[in-house]
């Protein structure tokens, strides 16, 4: 990548100014677009004009490089001076093109060289003292930059461990407009910023554990399946029985993320603001849990600028819904279609947004509003509003839930017994989950949840016993196809746990026993 440089024709007594060009970035979605920001200054009336369908936040910031660069004592000339953003047909927004809009008028200006400039991005919003704050997003900046062959980076010293573990670039953290000036010139010397993947992973401890959990040997099976074949697990039970407790550690027994994983759900936290201080990579699997009054929107994503909803920033890992039915009818209903295509779409005039839903839904429950439904002597709920706090899960979305365990209160002799570990499981988790990954490695889908219509009889064939099974249980409990279909997406998963390459009559007994529970409830519920 090369800059162009124009002289300008002038009396002696006068500078020589040029054109010039640098690159900054900004992001779109959760998409990041390298921007080239060029800037002339040419004989005129003095004035200093910025194009290139700009938002008002990055119009703004020719007040605030305006000051920032008089702060460093640099005068603006009685000049022309026109800052073009290109491609000029695409909108601009953010604050991050503060300090590529800086430095390009100062190359123009003739205080810096052209050659200090070349093949670098520029990030970083300005204050009025020429201090470099930190913006949303660095991460997806970089990664898009190096996709287009830039190999340096200069960002604010705050954002500088977002991009730390990248290889093959040179990453520079600055504090202030002049000391990045200093840099480019040579006057001051900085370290290049890494951090290897493996040392930060190592260096992260997850604070929860299954053993943790006492007795409950159903809840852990049924997770242990969820999380293997990625599947949607609900969990009833009265309060007090582990369910949120189980939940939070789900993330625990799943596969440590790759670096390639771990930059994509990194990538969206940047963009979000999400990402904590002094995080260079997320290495935890996410563990989403929004309260009951979220709306459909931060659910699922949108607003007036479109931006990821629970949903997404679960990617990887959980998404988890605690008292299910307190959550609205509208947020539950919405959750359909991303649950089905693990993507969200999201429309606007000329433009849509398309955001991952790739994670573990998991819900919790209790049977009735006091909780200790069917138990009646501790119940104190009629039929009725049984029936009425049940109905608000509709059977579409009860549909869509592969696995559905009930909880009960452990018993007290079970407190100090040694229980299994998250390492144990998530070892019996892993080599399942490469079974299904050499499965599928010709496949757009990596895990037995995913299946659908032709993949679901490619991969999923049944012995005569088998089908003779499946088929009586179709007609005797009146079963769905899309339950039956799930039924057998499980058994596959249940199949793989136990190192079996075919699925037996055993594994689709258990896979029923865990879609069955569900009927005890809202079929008392209906009688």
């Amino acid at each position: 990548m090369t800059c162009d440089m124009m002289k300008m024709d002038q009396s002696s007594d006068e500078e020589d100014f040029m054109f010039n060009k640098v690159f900054g970035a900004d992001v779109s979605g959760v998409e990041a677009r390298v921007i080239c920001i060029e800037a002339d200054v040419s004989d005129g009336l003095p004035v200093f004009d910025m194009v290139g369908f700009l938002a008002s936040a990055v119009k703004e910031a020719r007040e605030r490089v305006r000051i920032a660069v008089r702060q460093m004592g640099i005068r603006f000339p009685a000049k022309r001076i026109t800052v073009n953003l290109s491609p000029a047909n695409l909108r601009k927004e953010g604050t991050s093109f503060d300090l590529p809009i800086a430095i390009s008028l100062l190359t123009a200006f003739g205080h810096l060289s052209c050659e200090c400039t070349e093949n670098t991005l520029f990030i970083g919003e300005l204050g009025l003292d020429g201090t470099l704050y930190a913006v949303n997003g660095v991460l997806a900046m970089v990664l898009a930059g190096r996709e287009q062959g830039i190999h340096r980076f200069v960002v604010p010293t705050a954002n500088v461990w977002e991009a730390a573990v990248l290889q093959d670039i040179e990453l520079y953290g600055m504090d202030t407009l002049k000391q990045t000036v200093q840099f480019l010139r040579g006057d001051i010397e900085k370290e290049k910023v890494h951090i290897s993947f493996e040392q930060w992973q190592n260096s992260q401890e997850d604070s929860v554990d299954f053993s943790d959990i006492v007795g409950q040997s159903a809840m852990k099976r049924a997770a242990e399946i969820a999380v293997s074949g990625r599947h949607n697990l609900l969990m009833i039970g009265p309060p007090g029985s582990g369910k949120t407790m189980l939940a939070k550690r789900l993330p625990t027994i799943m596969p440590r993320m790759d670096m390639e994983e771990s930059l994509e759900i990194t990538r969206l936290y940047s963009i979000c603001g999400l990402l904590p201080e002094r995080t260079s990579v997320v290495t935890k699997r996410p563990f989403r849990a929004p309260h009951h009054t979220v709306t459909p929107t931060a659910l699922t994503g949108g607003g007036r600028i479109p931006m990821p909803g629970e949903i997404t920033l679960a990617s990887k890992g959980v998404l988890f819904l605690d008292e299910l039915p307190e959550f609205s009818r509208a947020s539950l209903e919405v959750l359909r279609q991303p649950l089905e295509e693990h993507k969200v779409t999201i429309s606007r005039v000329g433009k849509s947004y398309e955001y991952p839903s790739d994670c573990s839904f998991v819900a919790a429950m209790n049977p009735c509003r006091c909780g200790y439904f069917p138990d009646r002597d501790k119940c104190r709920c009629t039929v009725g509003e049984i029936r009425k706090y049940l109905a608000k899960v509709s059977e579409p979305l009860l549909d869509r839930m592969d696995l559905c365990v009930e909880t009960g209160l452990p018993d007290f002799h079970l407190y100090g017994h040694e229980n299994e570990s998250s390492a144990d499981i998530r070892e019996r988790v892993s080599r399942a989950m490469e079974m299904q990954r050499m499965r599928y490695r010709e496949e757009s889908f990596s895990y037995n949840g995913e299946l659908t219509g032709t993949a679901l009889k490619k991969y999923c064939p049944l012995g005569k016993k088998e089908r003779e099974y499946l088929e009586m249980l179709f007609q005797g409990q009146e079963l769905s196809m899309r339950r039956i279909s799930r039924i057998i997406k499980v058994s596959r998963t249940i199949a793989d746990l136990a190192g079996s390459n075919d699925i037996r009559e055993e594994h689709i007994t258990e896979a029923v026993r865990f879609r069955s529970v569900d009927r005890k409830y809202w079929g008392v519920a209906e009688g």
